[in-house]
C-alpha cells in the first residue's frame, strides 16, 4: 500500500519555490497571474456544479422513468451530501499540502466519469452508490480553490476578491438547471442530464491543468503579502514562518478542531445550509407540484435562486472589507430577509408564480453572501495555510444540514401527504426551513464583533 501512496504523494505534492524573477518582471506579470488564478478557479469550480446538482431538476423525470419516490430521491441527494461533507473535510486537509492544479483537475475528471456511469444504469441501489462516490469526488473542488485564492489575494482585499470568486457556484448552479432541462428536452431522456454535464467537465479538467498554478513562489513570484505589503496583524514581516507549510497535526488540531470560533461558524453553517439547499434540492419539485410550474420553470427557479446571489455576494463581501472584516455582522443581518422570503413563499397562493420566483431571487440574494462570509471568516481566523481544512470542516457540518433536509424533507412529504394532504405536508417543510433560518441568525449574531485574527 505504501508503495502506491508514496508516488501519489510525490505527484500531488506542492511544487517547490523557484528562484524569484527580477523586480521589474514581478511587477509586470504578477497582476496577470492573479487574474489567471481568479479566472481558472472561477470556471473550474462553476464546472463542478454541473456534475453535482443535476439530480434535483429531473426528480419528476426519474419518478416517471424509474418509479423513484420523493423519499428515494431524497436518499440519493442525502447520500451525496454525506459523502461530500466528509470528503470536503478530508480533501481539505490533504489539499493544504497538495498542488492545487493537479488536485482540482483530478476531482473533476473523476466526477465526470461517475456521471456517465450514473446515466448508463437504471438501478436504484447502484445510483445511490454512484452518487455517494460522486459526492466524495466533488470534495476535491473547493479546497484547492480556497488554497489558491488564499495565496494569491491578501487580507485587506479578501472580502471582495474571494466574493467575486465565490459567485462561481452561483453561475455553475444557475447553468445546471438550464443545461439539464435543455439536455433532457433536446435528447429525450433523463440520462442526458448526466452525459452532457460530464462532457463539459472533461473539457474543464484539461483547461484547469493548462491555466491553474499553485502558489506565487512556484512561478518565481514573492508571497502575496510581500507583493502588496499587506500583512495580517499577527504576522512578523521579517519572519518566513507565514510561508511555512504546516504539519497535518497543526492544520487539523491547532487550527481547526481546537478552535472554538471554527466550531461556532460550523454550526451556523449547518442551519444556513438547510435554508440554502432546501430550495435547490426541493424547490423545482415544490413549484411543479404546488405552484403549477413546468419542467423548464422548475429549472429556471434554480437559476433564479443562483443568479440572485451574484451581485450581493460581491457587494456584501466588499462591504465586510470596509467594515474592518466584520463578516459575522453582515452575515447575521442577511438572515433576516431570508426568513421573510420563505414566509412569503409559504403564504403565496397558487397562480402567483412570479411572486414565488421573486422570493427565490431574494433568498439567493442574501443566502449566498452568508455562506461566502462564513468561509471568509474562517480564513481570517486560521490563515491561508489551513483554509482547506477549516473550510472543509465547516462544510462537513454544513452538509450534515443539507443531508438532514434532503432526507428529512423528502421523508416528511412522502409520509404526511397521504395522511394530511399535499398542502399540509409541504407546509411542514416550509415551517422547518423558517426555524432553521432563525437559528442561523442567532448563532451568527455571536460573531457580530469578530474581526480577522490570523
Amino acid at each position: 500500500m505504501l508503495n502506491i501512496l508514496r508516488p501519489l504523494g510525490r505527484f500531488y505534492a506542492p511544487p517547490t519555490a523557484i528562484p524569484q524573477r527580477p523586480a521589474e518582471e514581478v511587477a509586470r506579470v504578477y497582476p496577470a497571474f492573479r487574474w489567471q488564478m481568479l479566472e481558472a478557479t472561477f470556471i473550474g469550480y462553476a464546472t463542478y456544479y454541473l456534475v453535482r446538482n443535476n439530480v434535483s431538476p429531473i426528480a419528476i423525470e426519474l419518478h416517471d422513468a424509474l418509479g423513484y419516490t420523493k423519499d428515494q430521491i431524497g436518499n440519493i441527494t442525502a447520500i451525496t451530501a454525506i459523502t461530500y461533507g466528509l470528503s470536503k473535510f478530508v480533501m481539505g486537509v490533504l489539499s493544504d499540502r497538495s498542488d492545487a492544479r493537479k488536485f482540482i483537475a483530478t476531482g473533476l475528471l473523476l466526477t465526470a466519469a461517475i456521471n456517465v456511469a450514473f446515466g448508463a444504469t437504471a438501478d436504484y441501489i447502484t445510483h445511490c452508490w454512484l452518487w455517494g462516490l460522486n459526492g466524495f469526488a466533488q470534495g476535491m473542488g473547493w479546497p484547492p480553490c480556497g488554497r489558491t485564492m488564499g495565496h494569491w489575494f491578501s487580507e485587506s482585499e479578501r472580502g471582495l476578491k474571494f466574493s467575486i470568486w465565490n459567485t462561481s457556484h452561483n453561475v455553475g448552479g444557475a447553468a445546471t438547471g438550464v443545461i439539464v432541462a435543455w439536455a433532457v428536452s433536446t435528447f429525450g431522456g433523463w440520462q442526458y442530464a448526466f452525459y452532457v454535464p460530464a462532457a463539459i467537465s472533461v473539457v474543464g479538467a484539461f483547461y484547469l491543468l493548462m491555466r491553474m498554478r499553485d502558489t506565487p513562489q512556484s512561478v518565481g513570484l514573492p508571497p502575496i503579502e510581500v507583493y502588496r505589503n499587506d500583512y495580517p496583524a499577527a504576522v512578523d514581516k521579517s519572519s518566513a514562518s507565514a510561508e511555512r507549510e504546516l504539519t497535518f497535526r497543526e492544520i487539523l488540531f491547532d487550527k481547526v478542531l481546537l478552535n472554538p470560533w471554527v466550531w461556532l461558524l460550523a454550526f451556523a453553517n449547518f442551519f444556513a445550509y438547510v435554508t440554502r439547499y432546501s430550495m435547490l434540492d426541493w424547490g423545482p419539485t415544490y413549484l411543479r407540484e404546488m405552484k403549477g410550474a413546468t419542467l423548464e420553470g422548475g429549472g429556471w427557479s434554480t437559476a433564479i435562486l443562483e443568479i440572485g446571489g451574484i451581485p450581493s455576494t460581491i457587494l456584501l463581501g466588499w462591504l465586510s472589507d470596509k467594515l474592518g472584516g466584520r463578516r459575522g455582522m453582515v452575515a447575521a443581518l442577511c438572515m433576516i430577509p431570508i426568513v421573510a422570503a420563505f414566509a412569503g413563499i409559504l403564504f403565496t397562493p397558487k397562480g402567483f408564480l412570479w411572486i414565488d420566483m421573486t422570493m427565490l431571487f431574494a433568498i439567493g440574494f442574501f443566502i449566498y453572501p452568508v455562506i461566502n462570509l462564513i468561509t471568509i471568516a474562517a480564513l481570517d481566523i486560521v490563515s491561508k495555510k489551513a483554509i482547506g481544512a477549516a473550510a472543509g470542516f465547516i462544510g462537513l457540518i454544513g452538509y450534515m444540514g443539507r443531508t438532514a433536509q434532503a432526507k428529512g424533507f423528502g421523508w416528511a412529504v412522502h409520509k404526511y401527504e397521504p395522511i394530511l394532504g399535499r398542502d399540509a405536508a409541504w407546509d411542514i417543510v416550509l415551517y422547518s426551513i423558517l426555524i432553521c433560518g432563525v437559528l442561523a441568525f442567532v448563532l451568527l449574531a455571536f460573531t457580530w464583533s469578530m474581526r480577522p485574527r490570523a
